[in-house]
Order: C-alpha cells, then sequence, then structure tokens
C-alpha cells in the first residue's frame, strides 16, 4: 500500500509540474502576443501622427502662400491708383 501511495504521490507531482510547465508557456506566449499588438500600434499611431505633421505643414504653406499673393495684388492695386 505504501508503494501504490508513494507511486501516486510521485504521478501527482510529475503532472502538477507538467501543468506548470504548460501554463508558464501559455503565459509567456500570450504576453508576447499582446507586446507584439502594442508595438504595432504604437507604430501606426506614430505613422499617422507623423501623415497629420506633412499635411498640416502643407496647409499652413498654401495658407502663407495665398496670403503673400492677396499682399501683392493689394500692394499692386495701390499703385495703380
Amino acid at each position: 500500500m505504501d508503494s501504490f501511495k508513494k507511486s501516486f504521490e510521485s504521478m501527482k507531482s510529475t503532472s502538477h509540474t507538467a501543468v506548470k510547465g504548460v501554463t508558464d508557456t501559455a503565459v509567456q506566449a500570450a504576453q508576447e502576443a499582446v507586446q507584439q499588438v502594442a508595438d504595432s500600434s504604437k507604430e501606426t499611431v506614430n505613422l499617422a501622427a507623423q501623415e497629420a505633421g506633412k499635411q498640416t505643414q502643407e496647409t499652413i504653406e498654401k495658407a502663407a502662400e495665398k496670403a503673400t499673393d492677396t499682399i501683392k495684388e493689394f500692394g499692386q492695386n495701390l499703385g495703380s491708383k
């Protein structure tokens, strides 16, 4: 009976260790997947911010050109009067 009990305890310990190993591996894989998604999201946000910055700069440049043209036209109109 004692040997059966020892065998059972040994098997129980081995099973517990195996389950713990599988669980640890699954947790690590999940953490890595979450990190990859976070990194990908961060990269997407950075690219979107860069594009928004470029578009803003283009809009400012167009507005400045328009203002310059308007001022030139106004000066020409004053000069011709």
